[in-house]
């Protein structure tokens, strides 16, 4: 069956790879300019998907603490849906650029390349929205109690020990890019959102780790923590002391090093080279099996 680009048929999951494919080789010959320009707007959306999860988490201390985590990492799954959508390059979406590279349709220096530039870009756009939040004095909401959830979630970030955090980055990008293929078979923009939504959800809800929402996340944890007055301790009974780990040290070498790794592998691994080889490869025709005669 054919399908032609305005069809509302669904892709088969051989189409699917082959779309996959396709975009990788599409994100890893674009220009770099187009490549970092697209790459600050999906860093932007992933913060403003945070912003929304931190806004659903104030007060929610209340609330059973699996309803709580579900309602953020459904209202997160916003930050993905607009990257997807608006065609932003996202740093863990890109590792399926592998996928590329095991057919020979781009070389090592394409491939890296892109993910340097995509990587660079979603940092610059993330902290770009934590400096706009900070201005905007967002975290003073609630009586301090928006600031408050930033700097509890991003203080239990840069906790975790380096295999941890490795292991959670694996598990939230093999989410992430299950994602985005499962949005590969949508023909409407429900379609997509629909295959979106659940699997962002699971990761956020389960407390799995991102790189690029981390961008946003623990700079803006650091910078309430250095910035913050007196009377902003005061009204949440937070003390600085018990963010002591909350550097940008803590933030480098403890989180985002090991997460980003881990996506690498979630992502790239488990769900693109995974799926190359059972679609693509293992579909490849076999040559005709050589007869000699006795």
């Amino acid at each position: 069956m054919t399908v032609t680009p305005d069809s509302h048929v669904l892709l088969s999951p051989a189409q699917m790879a082959r779309v996959a494919e396709d975009s990788s080789v599409a994100k890893a010959t674009n220009r770099p300019l187009k490549s970092f320009l697209l790459g600050l707007t999906a860093g932007g959306y992933i913060a403003l998907g945070f912003v929304f999860f931190t806004t659903t988490q104030v007060g929610a201390q209340d609330m059973p603490w699996g309803v709580a985590r579900l309602l953020g990492g459904l209202v997160f799954s916003t930050g993905i849906v607009l990257v997807v959508l608006t065609g932003a390059e996202l740093f863990t979406s890109s590792t399926l650029t592998l996928t590329a590279r095991a057919s020979g349709r781009i070389t090592w220096t394409q491939l890296l390349r892109n993910w340097g530039v995509v990587y660079v870009a979603n940092f610059i756009g993330a902290l770009v929205i934590a400096a706009l939040v900070y201005l905007a004095g967002t975290w003073q909401s609630a009586d301090g109690g928006w600031g408050a959830v930033v700097l509890d979630t991003a203080q239990a970030k840069v906790s975790h020990p380096f295999l941890e955090a490795l292991v959670l980055g694996i598990l939230c990008n093999l989410m992430v890019c299950l994602a985005v293929w499962a949005a590969y078979s949508g023909r409407t923009a429900t379609d997509k959102i629909l295959a979106l939504t659940l699997p962002i959800a699971l990761f956020v809800s389960a407390g799995f780790e991102h790189s690029v929402a981390n961008m946003f996340m623990i700079p803006l944890g650091i910078l309430i923590k250095g910035q913050a007055g007196p009377e902003f301790w005061s009204s949440t009974g937070l003390v600085p002391a018990d963010f002591a780990d909350l550097t940008w040290g803590s933030f480098l070498v403890d989180n985002l090093l090991p997460v980003t790794l881990g996506n690498i592998v979630g992502g790239g691994v488990m769900v693109g080279i995974m799926y190359w080889t059972i679609f693509r490869y293992l579909e490849r025709p076999r040559p005709e099996a050589l007869t000699t005669g006795c």
